[in-house]
């Protein structure tokens, strides 16, 4: 035993949540950020400038995306050269195998591609083929084994979500708001969760509500201790900032929660806001604006499909009362009730920026 705990430590492979739980699923995003969802981005512009160029690029970059999860993942996991560039066609595989569950596909299998590619780089003299070979194998062994069936398994929980969240709108536009709010101030990823459940619909408009009430939320309460620099930090960067200050004293995070749980129903009940564009939208929030791009592609889609006439009035209202008007006044009040009553003092949300 002693021997195989030398060897893992030797070869970096850890096996615990936080490595495979935080740290590969948050990379996941991030790769997913720079392929599908950049890519969205361009193919939008290009589409609404007619500008061809730039939906030209963004086809490009969505047609890597399970590469971009796969090389992101073995990057957090610190794979060796020959690891991380044979992960290319392990997510390609998996996410191709995997359909609508394609990103949890992605990090399951390239988990255990990376690991173990990992396990056998450089303990040959012919590493150049054999590393390669054993991390290309595997992966895509995997994939083909079970990518497909993870895909289905994700896309019916999904799928399962959004059925309920259509059925009852309101306890479910609450319940998935505020889950998928606190999945994106904690060191995960909400994006990637959302990803890989692909919720879109009615469930992608409550967590999209939930990730704005975090950030706007943070970003307005905030602003006594942080000023514009922490507004524009949390407000299109990311309520994670404020963890450290979370562990501390956790009941600073009420106020946007309860925000969520407010605007989540409205969303769902009132407005009917629907996230029809990538389903890693849905947990993206006010960062970079990348969900609210998100819900205007899914319109142009919906028209585009005969679904929807036109983008109306209503539309934008819900899209900018649920995205920014609403998490803002909603947490600063019950922010201001908190200070109030002695719940939140001075500096107790200050970012070091």
């Amino acid at each position: 035993m002693g021997s195989v705990k030398q060897f893992l430590k030797r070869k970096d492979i850890e096996l615990s949540a936080k490595r495979y739980g935080i740290d590969a699923l948050g990379a996941m995003a991030q790769g997913l950020f720079a392929s599908l969802l950049i890519g969205t981005i361009l193919t939008t512009a290009g589409e609404q400038t007619n500008i061809a160029f730039l939906a030209q690029i963004g086809g490009y970059a969505k047609a890597v995306t399970g590469e971009a999860m796969a090389v992101a993942i073995g990057y957090s996991l610190h794979c060796p050269p020959l690891v991380l560039f044979s992960l290319c066609a392990v997510g390609h595989a998996a996410n191709s195998l995997g359909g609508a569950g394609g990103p949890l596909a992605v990090l399951f299998v390239t988990i255990i591609a990376a690991e173990i590619g990992k396990a056998v780089s450089k303990e040959t003299k012919i590493d150049i083929l054999v590393t390669p070979l054993a991390t290309t194998i595997t992966g895509i062994g995997l994939a083909t084994l079970c990518a497909p069936v993870i895909g289905q398994g994700a896309s019916t929980v999904g799928r399962a979500i959004m059925w309920a969240t259509e059925l009852q709108p309101f306890l479910m536009g609450i319940i998935i708001s505020v889950i998928v709010g606190i999945a994106l101030t904690l060191p995960i990823s909400s994006a990637a969760i959302c990803a890989a459940l692909s919720l879109t619909g009615l469930a992608g408009g409550a967590a999209l509500a939930g990730c704005c009430a975090q950030m706007v939320g943070f970003a307005v309460m905030s602003f006594r201790e942080n000023g514009f620099g922490g507004l524009f930090a949390q407000g299109i960067g990311t309520s994670m900032l404020q963890m450290g200050n979370i562990v501390k004293k956790p009941r600073i995070w009420l106020p946007p929660i309860l925000a969520s749980a407010v605007t989540g129903p409205i969303a769902t009940c009132v407005f009917q806001l629907k996230m029809n564009g990538a389903a890693v939208a849905s947990g993206m929030g006010t960062c970079g604006l990348v969900g609210q791009i998100g819900v205007y592609t899914g319109w142009r889609n919906d028209i585009a499909a005969g679904t929807k006439m036109a983008i109306t009035a209503w539309d934008w209202i819900g899209l900018l009362c649920i995205s920014f008007v609403l998490p803002a006044v909603v947490t600063y009040l019950i922010g201001v009730g908190f200070r109030r009553i002695g719940w939140i003092q001075q500096n107790d949300l200050k970012l070091d920026l």
